[in-house]
């Protein structure tokens, strides 16, 4: 398969995936089946190339094997280079398949240097709040907002940030939204058959089909 053969409405949803939170510099591949389809190099480049055989013990082949995402600090055994690397899996003409994002090998330490607080802007005043006491985040109108019971703030933070930084108990669930997972109340479909999430203050957010493997996996359903 060539790279012109892909939908545009597929290219379209891996659009939305990088321009929420991958950094300009990443290098980004595309496999299918048993080798790659797409290649676009940044500053890490490990030198993939397009029609290339996917490796054994790499990326690729665990992410469209298992059909889940996977993240995880390779060394230089497969292409002369260390790597951390994420591996999402995507159907590409109803053929599974794997993006994968390339950056640095220390890129990973980010998500360690969680954040134990988030202090948001409410009028002239600012508060820090236990991450803990957060319901959910929501990007609007260009702004970044964070929810606790009965209050709402203004954080200088983008989405893209937080996803990084916020515990492992937060999910994105849509480009516009970031939920903590202890405060689910349920899980449940909308008139088109699409997943909602209620949380326990009763607010409902919509999973979007970017992030639904990623909501499935997490959640164990």
């Amino acid at each position: 398969m060539e790279t012109n053969d892909i939908p545009k409405k597929v290219l379209n949803q891996y659009a939305t995936i990088l321009e929420d939170w991958v950094p300009k510099d990443a290098s980004i591949a595309i496999a299918i089946a048993h080798h790659y389809i797409y290649y676009n190099p940044g500053m890490h480049d490990i030198h993939l190339k397009e029609g290339q055989d996917i490796q054994t013990g790499s990326i690729a082949e665990v992410t469209i094997k298992e059909r889940r995402k996977v993240e995880v600090v390779m060394d230089n055994t497969l292409y002369g280079m260390s790597y951390f690397g994420i591996g999402y899996p995507i159907d590409v003409n109803d053929e599974p398949g794997a993006l994968i994002i390339i950056l640095p090998p220390n890129f990973h330490v980010l998500k360690r240097d969680q954040l134990q607080f988030l202090t948001g802007k409410k009028e002239d005043e600012w508060f820090p709040v236990p991450v803990e006491q957060v319901t959910y985040v929501e990007s609007l109108h260009k702004k970044t907002w964070f929810y606790t019971a009965g209050e709402h703030y203004n954080i200088s933070f983008t989405l893209k940030d937080l996803h990084l930084r916020l515990p492992r108990f937060f999910l994105r669930i849509h480009r516009s939204y970031i939920i903590n997972m202890n405060c689910i109340e349920k899980i449940s479909r909308d008139f088109s058959s699409n997943l909602v999430i209620t949380l326990v203050d009763g607010t409902e957010l919509p999973v979007s089909q970017t992030y639904l493997n990623d909501v499935r996996s997490l959640l164990g359903f």
